[in-house]
């Protein structure tokens, strides 16, 4: 399709919402459905929707779909806060202001003729055992001592993870999760044929109580968790907790999946720290250096390293020869340790800067993370508030799109810190305090 016919569907469905054909809260067809009905790819509608989240005239919600969201808020509603566009709050990439300018001096040698023939060629094994003692010495902490040969490459953290779920988790099998977590774990068992099965959550973290009654009901085949600074609620399991569940896997033969995407920014180690044999360590660099160096690595039991690495093989998910090079690179000339100083300084004054604007409102995270769990005042709810929230400028993340079992979302919403500038963050804060104290009625959305 031609751009001007791929923005003519665009403009279209902008001219419905604007004419009030679309209204606030209209759920759109599902991409496919639209396709079909376009006669157009699915790459386009694909296209068509994105283009539509961009100009912030929907709001999508994983696992549901995309609902209109109408146009921003008047002056007078926000009361006098500044129409300055969209301020995305929903999709969470840390960035910090000097992180290009440090990658660019550490990728100045890479155009040379011998570092260019590494990293265009082929992912050998020498490379690969190169790229492993990298990885463990950059992992390396006094509490966590990775095993060289532990780990297995991929192209991405979710890449990672589908890789564990499928070495561990059979078709049919059980995968056992946090009741409330990380929304594409749903989408990758599915794609699997796994189920997920939600566990209960307190303070601590996942019970082990809840665990054990859940393989008594039918044998799980694994158990995924997010022992560090969990996404979305931020909190982090204690040490009794850890203590607990990793030997509770023990005695139950459960391997552990667990997910550090975010524990660069903490130091806490991993619950493979005490448990090496029954854990598999999940980890990336997108979150940590950023989106375009695509390499996501796995630290696997002894007894597993076959298996993992055969899976990837099978599942296309390798990593590719520049995202290595690049990855590596910045892993030992120290590029990434600081970019990753710099994170978590800036995590911390955003989470300032977020307590100060919503001080008075009920909020779980922690100081070290780039997520806010905002619990709603009564009348509110999650798919409501989110789309008024767009109205206001701003797009953030139902609880649904990250709650397993249907019809048991929380009431609340989270807010993803990394991407809008401190000052676009204050604004936000400041026009969803005000949105916090008004009444569903009043912000003109629909369900």
């Amino acid at each position: 399709m031609m751009t001007t016919e791929y923005i003519g569907l665009v403009d279209e469905l902008a001219a419905a919402i604007a004419a009030g054909r679309l209204k606030p809260g209209d759920r759109l067809l599902p991409q496919r459905a639209f396709a079909y009905e376009k006669g157009i790819a699915a790459s386009t509608a694909g296209r068509v929707y994105a283009e539509l989240l961009r100009r912030g005239l929907v709001v999508g919600e994983v696992g549901r779909g995309t609902f209109v969201a109408g146009g921003l808020a008047s002056p007078a509603m926000v009361r006098g806060e500044p129409r300055d566009g969209r301020i995305d709050l929903e999709f969470n990439f840390p960035t910090v202001a000097t992180q290009f300018q440090l990658i660019a001096r550490s990728l100045a040698g890479l155009q040379r003729l011998d570092s260019m023939s590494t990293s265009m060629g082929p992912v050998t094994q020498g490379r690969l055992e190169s790229a492993r003692l990298v990885v463990a010495e950059f992992m390396r902490t006094a509490r966590w001592q990775p095993r060289a040969e532990g780990f297995v490459f991929t192209g991405c953290g979710r890449q990672s993870i589908a890789a564990a779920v499928s070495a561990l988790v059979p078709v049919g099998g059980r995968l056992g999760v946090e009741a409330v977590t990380y929304a594409t774990i749903k989408n990758i068992a599915a794609k699997l044929g796994v189920t997920v099965v939600p566990i209960a959550v307190d303070g601590e973290g996942i019970r082990p109580d809840a665990v054990a009654k859940a393989h008594r009901i039918g044998a799980l085949s694994a158990l995924y968790l997010q022992p560090v600074l969990h996404n979305p609620i931020g909190h982090s399991m204690t040490p009794a907790r850890r203590e607990e569940m990793t030997k509770l896997a023990g005695r139950l033969g459960l391997f552990i999946i667990e997910d550090l995407v975010y524990g660069f920014l903490s130091d806490d180690p991993p619950l493979a720290a005490s448990a090496d044999d029954r854990c598999v360590v999940v980890d990336s660099l997108s979150k940590r250096i950023a989106p375009g160096v695509a390499v996501g690595f796995l630290h696997v039991p002894a007894s597993l390293r076959e298996r993992v690495a055969a899976t990837v093989r099978a599942g296309a998910w390798s990593v590719s020869s520049l995202a290595l090079e690049l990855g590596t690179r910045m892993m030992g000339d120290g590029t990434a340790a600081e970019i990753t100083r710099l994170k978590r300084a800036d995590a911390r004054k955003r989470q300032e800067i977020v307590a100060q604007c919503l001080a008075g409102f009920e909020i779980l995270a922690d100081a070290r993370s780039y997520h806010v769990w905002l619990q709603l005042p009564d009348g509110w709810r999650s798919e409501a508030f989110a789309a008024a929230a767009a109205r206001y400028g701003i797009s953030l993340t139902p609880s649904n799109a990250f709650t397993i079992a249907p019809g048991h979302a929380p009431n609340a919403v989270r807010l993803a810190l990394g991407l809008p500038t401190h000052a676009q963050l204050r604004a936000a804060g400041d026009r969803l305090a005000q949105l916090l104290t008004t009444h569903p009625d009043e912000t003109d959305v629909t369900e």
